[in-house]
């Protein structure tokens, strides 16, 4: 069987005018970053990528190796492309406009170099989320400066999202607005092929995510919501529902794109606004559930339509397919 590749499907995205050709090019450039990135992962302790950094974030966490590491894959694949006016990640405290001596593009990247570090050492499931925005221009069309304030726009104003997770094999899924996309990474000609194509999730599933450890601190609409499915059949649901946590959002996501289900990590007490970031893996998320199919939200509010106030907002997250998700903000609008 002859499958599609990630440039053949981006350019057919372009003659189709669904995409320019500096965001097909911008997209192929993270693409190759991603599979530096899984390389680098599939080495494990012989790359010399496990343990600490010795370092902190911007939001005081503990750095791994290789997420710095990979943090600095994607910002030196990136910058002298010509294809962005700046980018900014989840390990920085600010944005980083493209230096001068390259061109600058017209397109903002945001990323989550690697999602679920907390899990390399245990050989669990990790990836790397990305979100594309436009920068914003003046009214003659030249571009604003590209600070902290360009970035700060919706999640609907996205022109591209995506996430590679490096599990048994590298999966990279993609959407430009038309659907969402699932890449696998061939080894043998390293290049990216169409494995799954137009990702459709369920609007009915009896599998929910959720870290149960934070039982005591939630919400009572997300506790009613549990405890009707770990009622089962004997419940109000009539039926029973299994339980899946990785504590990797790209593998908890990706298992909610192949198969169904609901993922949920809520605001409670200890996270009063949520614990996922808003700009970093709320929004590239929810672009590409919406794309599939299905739904998600904070709780109350649909994810894409929040306004940024800041580079490194949490939010509550609540995504996947479309009923249950809706039944979950049913019970916080009750």
């Amino acid at each position: 069987m002859r499958y599609r590749t990630l440039t053949q499907f981006l350019i057919e995205r372009e003659r189709a005018g669904r995409i320019s050709p500096d965001l097909r090019l911008l997209i192929e450039t993270i693409a190759r970053a991603c599979k530096a990135i899984s390389t680098r992962v599939n080495k494990g302790p012989f790359g010399g990528g496990y343990g600490l950094a010795g370092s902190e974030n911007v939001q005081g966490e503990i750095q791994k190796k290789l997420d710095v590491l990979s943090n600095e894959i994607l910002l030196e694949a990136n910058e002298w492309g010509g294809n962005l006016a700046a980018l900014v990640s989840e390990e920085m405290e600010d944005p980083r406009p493209i230096p001068t001596h390259y061109p600058r593009g017209q397109y903002l990247l945001l990323f989550d170099p690697l999602d679920g570090s907390s899990n390399i050492d245990v050989n669990i499931s990790v990836g790397t989320i990305f979100s594309v925005l436009r920068c914003p221009t003046a009214p003659d069309g030249t571009p604003h400066e590209p600070d902290e304030k360009a970035f700060l726009q919706p999640g609907r104003n996205q022109v591209a999202a995506g996430f590679a997770v490096y599990g048994p094999t590298t999966v990279l899924v993609v959407t430009v607005g038309d659907g969402a996309w699932g890449f696998t990474l061939d080894r043998e000609t390293y290049t990216f092929a169409l494995t799954h194509p137009d990702i459709r999730i369920p609007a009915d599933t009896a599998e929910f995510a959720i870290n149960a450890s934070n039982m005591r601190r939630w919400e009572p609409p997300v506790k009613r919501y549990i405890d009707e499915c770990l009622a089962g059949k004997d419940g109000p649901r009539g039926k029973d529902f299994n339980m899946r946590w990785v504590a990797s959002m790209v593998a908890d996501v990706y298992r909610v794109l192949s198969r169904g289900g609901i993922f949920m990590y809520p605001r409670d007490a200890k996270n009063r606004e949520g614990r996922l970031r808003l700009m970093y893996e709320a929004n590239p998320m929810a672009f590409i559930v919406e794309q599939a199919g299905g739904m998600a939200t904070d709780g109350s509010r649909r994810i894409l339509d929040i306004q940024p106030t800041s580079l490194h907002q949490r939010v509550g997250v609540v995504l996947g397919s479309k009923n249950e998700v809706e039944r979950v903000a049913a019970y916080h609008a009750a």
